[in-house]
Formats: structure tokens, C-alpha cells, sequence
């Protein structure tokens, strides 16, 4: 259980003092595009459901939900709040496609009111904590091989935040973590074939990653081998290819969780650099529906699988947009620009989108693996005749390739502008704020008003 160990006693031992300054900015750029995207995903298709269902099911009230307000056990407010932060899937990522901080603020949040408070030290500390394990058990596209990694590794980051926050010794987080182990899983099917479930799979490591650290908690036990064991997670999910002793190598002083990513534009993050690639034609040489013949995108085949297929309209359109390499493609050359508000089903739906789909064509090209898991080439031919030629290695967001302030703040800015229930603008400059010296906070809990809208409150007794 050395693995195990190791990993519990990071997670129990970890020190405020011990996050590089770089560490802690992560931290704060996680909870901006966290909140941000968690207020306007709060209208999104699946949500209301989901908040009336687990309204039904009922418990003790220990926390909030946010943009409406309601309270409803831990583990249930996270599953709530996480699927909400994913609606969008305009969050954080990290190559090859897990997304950390949809799952792990939410566990987190809820973890801190069911203890009573924690201190802005503590909340970040326990959130450095989680999304250093979440990183570090990312495994790699072959691995992965059409498992959710969110399903799969961001598990472990809720689990690890929620433990620390509710006060486990080394002991029961380790319990906590080998309990979430049992709770991975999920496919990137959903995301082929465009359906809700994607949003979901995020709600419930957000849920899982409470409910293992509520189970450790009182006592419930895991397998001590959840790493190393002959069935464990090397074995399991790493295809017996995982090399534990990298997997705690600098553990504590070199940080992985600063390899996240930050998305430029509101889709998949496979599609960030076709998309911006597009935008730069739309730019330079004036690309537009009337002068595109034809286009060519070619993708890694890892990347080619989750959005290369042919655009189709299923029953949840804007998951079978934010998945589409052609939709994202033909959205920026008709608008010139790639917003929220383009990926409403009725955008989605314009028959102008639908005219520029068929001469768009995404390819899968393996000699691409070489260039890396954000690769992306895009070739254009003008109905003049002439080709024109873009690529990246690195797209935009990724970390070789980080989004400055500005884009970060103007993506917190755009999702407030979207949101059906927005925040009042004290709210908005008062949790801005607060963020920007969380550390100093004397009980995180506390800001939580600042993320509940006085509409969406409404709304919530509305629809009760």
C-alpha cells in the first residue's frame, strides 16, 4: 500500500505554505471559470430535471445549491452544482479530456458547509490537494481508450478535497480515495453521440467524491491496493502501463495541476484550435460563407473520434455542437466569432449553418499523434481558387499556449452575460473580489450568497 499511502498522506499532510505561487493561481483561475460557467449553466437542458429530482428524493438540507439558493444534502447539492458547472462544457480541461474543477469546487463547497466553515487557507489548500491527484492520475489517451476521464480520474480530486475538508486523518482518506476507485467509470460515448450524460457523468464524480469522503467518514472501508492491487487502477484503467513511482514522483513540489487548461471558446477542447484557426481566416483574408469553397480539418485520431463525425442534430443539440469540429467550424465563418449563444438549439437549427456543414470535412491523421493531443491542421479553399494553409501544435487555452487574464476575466464575463438567472453586478464585483484574496477568507461558506441570483431563486420556488 506504499502508492495508496503516499497519496493520503500528500492529501492530509499538504500545507498552505507548501503551494507555489503558481499552484495557488491555478487555485483561483479554477474557482473563476468554475463559478462562472456553473452560474450559466444553471438554465441549461437536463438541470431543471435533475434539481426537481433530487428535490423528491429530499434529506437534510446541509447545502447550497447555486444560482437558486435551495438547500439539499451534501452529496446531492454537489451533484447539482457539478452538473451545472459542465452544462457548458466551457470549464477547465486537461489533455487527454478530463475536466477537474466541475467536479472538485463543487464537492468542496459542499464539504465545507456540512462541516460548519473552513477558512480560504484550508478551501485552498483542500482544492490544490484534489486537483493535484486528479492530475496525476490522468492517464493517457491508449489507456483511457474511450473512458470518460472525468468519470475516471476526477473522482479521486473530489474525494480528496471533501476527506480533507471534513477533517479524515491519513487513514480515512486513504479509505475515501479507495472508495471513489470504486466509482469510476463513464464513456465517451456520451459525448458521440451528443447526449446529456455528459453534464451528468460531472454531477456525479461531484457526488461521489462526498459521498466516499461522507462513507470514510463513519468508518466504511475501501480496498487498501486501489492503485497497486492485481484489480487496482494500474491494472484496471492504466492497462497494467501505469508507472506508479512517476505517479508520486516531486509529489508536493513539482505540480502537475498547473498543466490545466482553460477553453478559449464554449466547446469541446479538441475544437478549440480549429475554431481559432477559422476566426484567423475570418480575420485576414475575410472568410465568409460566400467565399468558402471548401475546408479541411484534420485532427489527431484520438480527437477525430470524439468530434469528427458527421454534424447531426440529435435530441440534445448543443452537446452534438460543442462536439463537432464541423459545426464549430462553420459557426465561426458565419459569425465570426464562437459565443454561448451560438450553441443555442436555434442558432444550431439556421439553415446557413446547415448549407456550410457539407463543405467542411474533418480527417483523421495519425502522424499528427507526434505533434500532440491538441494538434490541429486546417486548409481552406476560397472560390477564388486559392488554398489557404493553418495549424497548431499547441492550440489555444492549453498550458504551452495559456489564455492571459483578460481572456479568463472576459470568459467569466460572457458566462454572466448568458446566464437565464443572472448575478446582480455587487454580487458579481463582490465575489470577484473575494477571490482574489480567497486565501484571506475567514469561512468560504459565506460567499456562497454571492453565487445565488434573486431570479434564480425565484425560479427555484416557481418550480417547486
Amino acid at each position: 500500500m506504499q502508492t495508496e499511502t503516499t497519496l493520503a498522506g500528500f492529501v492530509h499532510g499538504l500545507r498552505f505554505e507548501d503551494l507555489t505561487p503558481a499552484a495557488r493561481g491555478m487555485v483561483r483561475k479554477l474557482l473563476l471559470a468554475t463559478s462562472g460557467t456553473g452560474v450559466a449553466g444553471a438554465g441549461e437542458e437536463g438541470v431543471a430535471e435533475l434539481h426537481a429530482m433530487l428535490d423528491e428524493r429530499g434529506g437534510s438540507p446541509q447545502a447550497t445549491t447555486l444560482v437558486f439558493g435551495t438547500r439539499l444534502p451534501a452529496a446531492s447539492a454537489a451533484q447539482l452544482n457539478g452538473t451545472m458547472c459542465r452544462a457548458l462544457d466551457f470549464c477547465d480541461a486537461m489533455a487527454p479530456g478530463v475536466h477537474i474543477g466541475s467536479s472538485l469546487v463543487p464537492a468542496a463547497f459542499a464539504a465545507a458547509e456540512l462541516r460548519g466553515g473552513c477558512d480560504g487557507r484550508e478551501f485552498v489548500t483542500a482544492l490544490a490537494a484534489g486537483a493535484e491527484l486528479s492530475s496525476r492520475l490522468n492517464l493517457t489517451e491508449s489507456m483511457y481508450d474511450g473512458f470518460d476521464p472525468t468519470g475516471i480520474a476526477a473522482v479521486f480530486g473530489a474525494a480528496a478535497a471533501a476527506a480533507r475538508i471534513l477533517g479524515l486523518d491519513a487513514e480515512g482518506i486513504r479509505h475515501a480515495l479507495a472508495l471513489a476507485f470504486n466509482r469510476c467509470g463513464g464513456s465517451f460515448q456520451s459525448n458521440v453521440d451528443g447526449s446529456l450524460a455528459v453534464r451528468l457523468i460531472q454531477g456525479w464524480v461531484a457526488e461521489g467524491g462526498v459521498s466516499c469522503a461522507q462513507m470514510a467518514a463513519r468508518g466504511m472501508t475501501g480496498p487498501g491496493t486501489f492503485v497497486e492491487g492485481i484489480y487496482g487502477y494500474r491494472h484496471l484503467y492504466g492497462r497494467d502501463r501505469l508507472d506508479v513511482q512517476a505517479l508520486v514522483a516531486g509529489l508536493g513540489s513539482a505540480w502537475r495541476l498547473e498543466r490545466m487548461m482553460f477553453k478559449k471558446y464554449p466547446s469541446c477542447g479538441v475544437t478549440q484550435g480549429a475554431t481559432d484557426l477559422a476566426l484567423e481566416l475570418v480575420r485576414e483574408i475575410g472568410l465568409s460563407p460566400a467565399t468558402l469553397a471548401s475546408a479541411e480539418v484534420r485532427l489527431p485520431p484520438y480527437c477525430h473520434r470524439l468530434v469528427g463525425t458527421p454534424f447531426e442534430i440529435g435530441a440534445n443539440p448543443r452537446v452534438n455542437a460543442q462536439f463537432s469540429a464541423q459545426y464549430c467550424v462553420a459557426n465561426a465563418v458565419l459569425r465570426g466569432a464562437s459565443r454561448l449563444e451560438h450553441f443555442r438549439e436555434a442558432e444550431i437549427r439556421d439553415p446557413a449553418i446547415a448549407a456550410l456543414i457539407p463543405r467542411i470535412a474533418v480527417l483523421a491523421d495519425a502522424g499528427m499523434d507526434a505533434r500532440g493531443h491538441s494538434s490541429v491542421d486546417l486548409e481552406v479553399v476560397t472560390t477564388d481558387g486559392v488554398r489557404h494553409t493553418r495549424r497548431y501544435d499547441v492550440s489555444p487555452g492549453y498550458p504551452d499556449n495559456p489564455l492571459i487574464d483578460a481572456e479568463l476575466q472576459g470568459r467569466f464575463d460572457d458566462c454572466m452575460s448568458y446566464a437565464a438567472w443572472p448575478l446582480a453586478p455587487e454580487q458579481r464585483s463582490g465575489w470577484l473580489q473575494a477571490l482574489a484574496a480567497i486565501e484571506a477568507q475567514a469561512d468560504v461558506t459565506r460567499l456562497l450568497p454571492l453565487l445565488v441570483s434573486a431570479a434564480g431563486q425565484r425560479e427555484a420556488v416557481r418550480a417547486a
